[in-house]
């Protein structure tokens, strides 16, 4: 699968520099790539290059030359980190040195969390009750016979519909940036 750099900002804009710039050691041989490694798209060139066991993806405007200097470009946005990190790591494989970590991963809690969602979703497009999704996501002994309206396994249900809902119209993107918390 492509994605362009606007909508997964691990994809790093590459683009062609003549003459080739001073002290370029590192090559970027595009004539390696098969048909499922890159393509052209109305946008330009995607590709996908697998080096050291991590994909790398990358982007560029112009049809690729063999013999032309390749340069990252790199937007001062929101992205610029994880765009930075990505072409950090592309520049390391193409080097033959580790890519290093990947920019983030998401927690076990948080995959988790997600699963449960997701779970929470699709029960309740079923048509199911929050009850009875509360039962199956957390077990039947878990739910109290009187007093469900105020129980927080209900609440803690009808968020998690929530989050379902948010993930599937949209929010599921944000999975892909890194996280808007402060650190």
């Amino acid at each position: 699968m492509f994605w362009a750099p606007e909508a997964l900002p691990t994809v790093v804009p590459v683009s062609q520099t003549l003459p080739p710039s001073l002290g370029t050691s590192v090559t970027l041989d595009l004539n390696a790539l098969s048909d499922r490694e890159i393509r052209q798209a109305p946008d330009g060139w995607h590709a996908v290059l697998r080096m050291r066991g991590v994909e790398h993806r990358f982007w560029l405007k112009e049809p690729p030359l063999t013999t032309s200097t390749y340069v990252v470009e790199l937007p001062l946005d929101d992205s610029f980190e994880m765009r930075a990190h990505a072409a950090r790591r592309l520049w390391r494989a193409l080097n033959g040195k580790p890519p290093g970590p990947p920019f983030h991963t998401l927690s076990s809690q948080r995959r988790q969390r997600l699963a449960l969602a997701l779970r929470a979703l699709d029960a309740r497009m079923g048509g199911n009750s929050y009850r009875v999704i509360a039962e199956v996501l957390f077990g039947t002994k878990r739910i109290p016979e009187h007093a469900w309206k105020t129980h927080d396994l209900r609440n803690r249900t009808i968020r998690l519909v929530q989050s379902g809902f948010a993930l599937m119209r949209g929010g599921y993107r944000e999975l892909l940036r890194q996280s808007r918390r402060k650190k």
